[in-house]
């Protein structure tokens, strides 16, 4: 046998661990220290089979449904919103709601009554499909507060649209006003006839 041949079957021999008694790695050995050559444990295996799995669902998430919580420009967006809408919020909570009594305002608020409220008042307030403005009788109130909740909010079950979103703050205020102070109390041709409660 040649010193190469005798050489290699040294090489190949199998070495076992004196205390497991497994068999080693051949060939590899760090500061004297020797691997046993074993299988990976099989927790490990499903471990990284799932990676496997997770990664092809993912890519398919996202490269063919186009998985919106996975596009970094979608969240990015969804994130901007929620922002947005938060700050509307906070201002909305520190509007103070108070009779405006400015010509400018009043003004304002005459123009958004023709525009939008006329169509189910009348343009003298005196009430269409919806009801009077210009008497003393109220279904939901008769406070600038009572007002404006019913503007902003709306009351479905009667057919009056929610505001909120189409008119600002101001604006509805602006419009309530000018009910208040320019449509009450006048006297209009051919009313409807009162509805709700009288308040004196």
């Amino acid at each position: 046998m040649s010193p190469e041949e005798k050489k290699n079957t040294e090489q190949n021999k199998i070495e076992y661990d004196p205390i497991t008694n497994e068999p080693l790695v051949q060939g590899e050995s760090y500061d004297g220290i020797k691997e046993l050559d074993n299988d990976m444990p099989t927790w490990y295996k499903w471990l990284f089979y799932l990676t496997i799995v997770f990664a092809v669902i993912y890519l398919v998430r996202i490269f063919i449904f186009k998985a919106p919580d996975l596009i970094q420009a979608d969240e990015y967006a969804a994130e901007m919103t929620k922002f947005k809408n938060s700050a509307t919020e906070k201002k909305a909570a520190s509007f103070v709601v108070k009779l405006q009594t400015s010509p400018a305002a009043l003004a304002k608020g005459n123009e958004i009554w023709h525009q939008i409220c006329a169509a189910c008042h009348r343009p003298d307030g005196g009430g269409l499909v919806g009801p009077n403005m210009t008497d003393k009788y109220w279904i939901h109130g008769n406070t600038v507060q009572d007002l404006y909740n019913v503007v902003t909010n709306g009351v479905i079950q009667k057919g009056m649209l929610s505001y909120k979103n189409q008119l600002s703050n101001q604006d509805r205020l602006d419009v309530v006003s000018y009910v208040l102070l320019k449509l009450q109390g006048t006297h209009p041709k051919n009313p409807k006839a009162p509805q709700g409660k009288l308040y004196k």
